[in-house]
């Protein structure tokens, strides 16, 4: 066995020469990549949307009751693995595995941590983080599992909190290490999912399981990509009818579509440096709009005082958060919140751990997934409590009637317009909001284009990037499909419950990894020791 796997590395290496000296060939180029991994997932959601437009009850019956049927009968599934990725972060990053350097041992970080921690927040959920930060303890608040618990308003809050904090990024950092340990200690040049099983597929990594499983990677990436525009998008359209009130949403939605396409584009041609300035430029738009709602919204004193009261609550409750599963079906609060969002996060692991793992060479893995809690998880609370605790303070304090507003027009993004034209300064508020998270959706897609990129071929040497033509090809792909569907909100429905679904394979797989890289780690360690 040992001798097949020294075989298998002088082969990986013997074949990231030749792909290297065959880089900027077009031939060579041809050659490495791979259509199939690409293509079969593609058509695949091509089709799911041709069967949504042309039988949208039907499928709408089938999806959700396939997705029902998962949250029903498989939430200690979902809820237990959240759960045991969360505490296999800590233990990776306390044990000695945190102190692998992802790259050469005595390595240095290729960025500053701002610069790092910038593209790792806005790689993730960013501008679906801003839309629920503003929104989402008004969903809850009137939910009747919150409403049991008494004082709705602090559980609501909590709960944001909780869904959108510590156990969603333990998904992406401990899948973002393990990326990394392939990457920049193994220098493995397959820059897929199923690779980073190769410890214990073995040789099955290069056949049909690992083919199934980089297939199923990529439609859960498309599937994923294709629905996050629905949540945010709209708040968008809703701003700027304040200065175009004549064009139609739909309109609006397909100009923010071209225009964010044609930023994100042009940045990830301009390679990792665009990529980097355009993180950083949107990490500071972001810190600016929650300074100024927080000095101006005249609810600062409110906004920290609720904001440390629901901390500590999370804190206190967070056992309990992460298992409830209400076993008598009483609310359905599991399915319809925590269930979710797990599934969501889980989705979105094919993309956005592959980016931060690229970008953390030479950083210890303690490093990557505490500085990662540290910047990616701060971030998000951070605007969750002065966004959420701002909108709260005008219900609160009868300033505005937010709930009633919300409960009249049925659209969040309405009443999350109604809140800021209460701020002074209004329209240059919305401006702002509208900048940045036009920056969250072009750097976000800019790390999605670019995995997508990379999943493309073959193979790929440390440290060389995708082809221009490939990143501009998938960077116009991944477009395509959420303007196809901004002409059928059922659609979009739709296949949100597709990218849900697709959670619950994508979950072993996401088991498979984590266990993969602890044995191949411990496996460096013991070499490291060999060595020394």
């Amino acid at each position: 066995m040992e001798a097949w796997e020294k075989k298998v590395g002088q082969e990986t290496v013997e074949e990231m020469k030749r792909d290297t000296k065959t880089a900027g060939r077009g031939e060579g180029q041809k050659n490495r990549i791979d259509y199939g991994i690409s293509g079969i997932p593609f058509i695949a959601i091509v089709l799911l949307c041709f069967f949504f437009f042309i039988f949208p009850e039907n499928s709408n019956r089938i999806l959700s009751g396939i997705r029902n049927f998962l949250g029903t009968e498989f939430a200690v599934y979902y809820l237990g693995l959240g759960l045991f990725i969360f505490l296999l972060s800590l233990y990776i990053s306390f044990s000695s595995y945190g102190d692998i350097v992802l790259g050469e041992p005595h390595e240095k970080p290729k960025y500053s941590f701002f610069t790092w921690g910038s593209m790792m927040f806005t790689a993730g959920l960013a501008a679906d983080i801003m839309f629920y930060s503003f929104c989402e303890w008004i969903l809850y608040v009137q939910e009747p599992y919150v409403q049991s618990l008494g004082r709705k308003e602090e559980w609501a809050t909590a709960y944001t909190l909780f869904h959108w904090g510590l156990i969603p990024w333990g998904f992406y950092l401990v899948l973002a290490a393990a990326f990394g340990f392939m990457l920049h200690v193994r220098k493995r040049s397959k820059q897929r999912y199923s690779e980073a099983c190769r410890p214990i597929l073995k040789g099955k990594t290069d056949g049909i399981v690992g083919r199934g499983i980089d297939i199923l990677a990529v439609f859960a990436l498309l599937a994923g990509t294709a629905t996050t525009f629905s949540v945010a998008t709209p708040l968008m359209a809703e701003i700027m009818k304040k200065v175009l009130p004549g064009v139609s949403t739909r309109d609006l939605t397909l100009l923010i579509l071209v225009l964010t396409c044609a930023v994100y584009t042009f940045s990830l041609l301009k390679g990792m440096m665009g990529i980097s300035f355009l993180a950083k430029a949107c990490t500071w738009l972001f810190y600016s709009l929650l300074l100024y709602i927080f000095f101006a919204g005249g609810a600062g004193n409110f906004i920290l005082k609720h904001a440390f009261l629901a901390l500590g609550k999370m804190v206190e409750h967070f056992p309990t958060m992460a298992t409830y599963t209400d076993p008598m079906g009483e609310n359905h609060f599991p399915e319809n919140w925590t269930i979710f969002y797990w599934a969501y996060w889980m989705v979105w692991c094919v993309a956005a751990p592959f980016f931060i793992g690229s970008i953390s060479k030479g950083r210890t893995i303690r490093q990557t997934i505490l500085g990662g809690y540290g910047f990616g998880v701060g971030s998000t609370f951070v605007s969750f409590l002065v966004l959420g605790n701002y909108s709260l303070s005008l219900e609160v304090f009868h300033k505005l009637p937010v709930v009633q507003i919300y409960e009249s027009s049925q659209s969040l993004y309405e009443t999350i317009v109604k809140c800021l034209e209460v701020l002074p300064l209004a329209p240059l508020v919305l401006l702002l909001l509208l900048l940045t998270m036009f920056a969250f959706y072009a750097t976000s897609f800019d790390s999605i284009a670019l995995v997508a990129s990379q999943y493309s071929y073959k193979s790929l040497a440390e440290g060389e990037e995708p082809g221009k033509k490939v990143q501009g090809f998938w960077a116009i792909l991944l477009i395509l499909l959420p303007l196809a569907l901004v002409f059928s909100e059922s659609s979009m429905v739709n296949l949100q419950s597709v990218s849900i679904i697709a959670a619950f394979p994508i979950g072993f797989v996401i088991l498979l990894i984590s266990f993969s890289f602890l044995k191949d780690a411990k496996k460096y360690m013991e070499e490291q020791k060999g060595t020394e």
